[in-house]
């Protein structure tokens, strides 16, 4: 059912816990299934730094959660905004469709974390999908324009 990479990051987890000193946090959580997932990003300019989580769910949940903070470490603001929840069901190698949910937790909680930074910041939050949602020239709150 599962992938060995699934597998391997839900029974050894990276980037596990809250992290004090937080620049950001956000949150997501599903409804249909109860899982529920919060991102701490430290963020040294446009860069994100380190990534934790905590993840109260199943096992696609948290191999999500592991490896999308694993994926975004290093990345400007706009890249982590725009990792897709394929992005992350590709790196564990695939899960079952009725879990692929959980790989769109772990963006949706980048995201409100990374607005949660813009907010902190002063900023406006940024909105829409990454792939073509506006040209980037008229849209004052995309990742496209900072």
């Amino acid at each position: 059912m599962y992938t060995d990479k699934v597998i391997e990051e839900f029974t050894n987890p990276k980037n596990v816990g809250e992290l004090a000193d937080a620049d950001a946090v956000g949150e997501a959580g599903s409804p249909t299934c109860g899982d529920t997932m919060r991102i701490y990003l430290k963020v040294e300019g446009d860069r994100i730094t380190d990534a934790r989580f905590q993840t109260f769910g199943c096992a696609a949940a948290i191999a999500s959660s592991s490896m999308a903070t694993r994926m975004i470490i290093g990345m400007t603001l706009a890249e982590a905004w725009n990792l897709s929840d394929n992005d992350v069901v590709d790196a564990l190698g695939g899960l079952p469709e009725p879990k692929v949910h959980c790989s769109l937790l772990a963006r949706d909680a980048i995201r409100a974390a990374i607005n949660d930074l813009r907010a902190r910041r002063g900023l406006e939050p940024w909105v829409g999908e990454p792939d073509g949602h506006c040209s980037g020239a008229e849209c004052g709150s995309c990742p496209k324009n900072g």
